[in-house]
């Protein structure tokens, strides 16, 4: 099936359009924008923590004392609030969010955790991983969240970041001069 061309407001073409085909919509642009399949960054995440999981019970690794496994709750507490913080900013009901998220982007929010970091939800995802490493004591979701950030960083994020300064040029080159990637 061959894309349709879309055009904007000022008549110029912009990204191909791939349909949706069978409820999947085909992704094959590699400018920027949302990414196809299992390098959406919460699947990244998500399957750190169960190969972490499941590599402690077949080589158990405890790291930290018992003391310093309190941290792990307050670490993942921090978690949540940034991410629920940071999703708050987006301003609509839980669908627009999620369709905004897995969709492209329509402006830039420079408020709330996104003052502070550029990637304020995967921060929250580092820090989820990282509070149950500890929580958990358990080294190995120490050592498989190293790939899942290399993966975010190196292939993840400049996605991302090629889509925003090809759509919004000016606007994104002053927030990213002015605002961190992490922190």
């Amino acid at each position: 099936m061959l894309p349709s061309v879309v055009r904007g407001e000022t008549g110029r073409a912009s990204a191909p359009y791939y349909p949706k085909i069978m409820g999947y919509k085909i992704d094959t642009e590699t400018r920027g924008g949302p990414l196809p399949g299992l390098l959406r960054p919460p699947i990244i995440f998500l399957s750190a923590i169960l190969l972490g999981i499941a590599l402690k019970y077949a080589w158990p690794r405890p790291f930290v004392s018992s003391a310093l496994r309190l941290l792990g709750p307050l670490i993942i507490l921090c978690a949540v609030l940034l991410f629920a913080l940071s999703l708050r900013e987006f301003r609509g009901d839980a669908i627009e969010v999620v369709r905004r998220i897995a969709e492209r982007s329509t402006r830039i929010v420079r408020t709330g955790p996104y003052r502070f970091s550029r990637n304020p939800i995967y921060l929250s995802f580092i820090l989820l991983v990282l509070g149950l490493s500890l929580w958990l004591n358990d080294f190995w979701l120490l050592l498989t969240l190293v790939p899942a950030v290399g993966i975010i960083a190196v292939v993840v994020i400049p996605r991302e970041e090629r889509f925003l300064e090809e759509n919004f040029h000016e606007q994104y080159s002053s927030y990213k001069a002015a605002v961190r990637r992490w922190l």
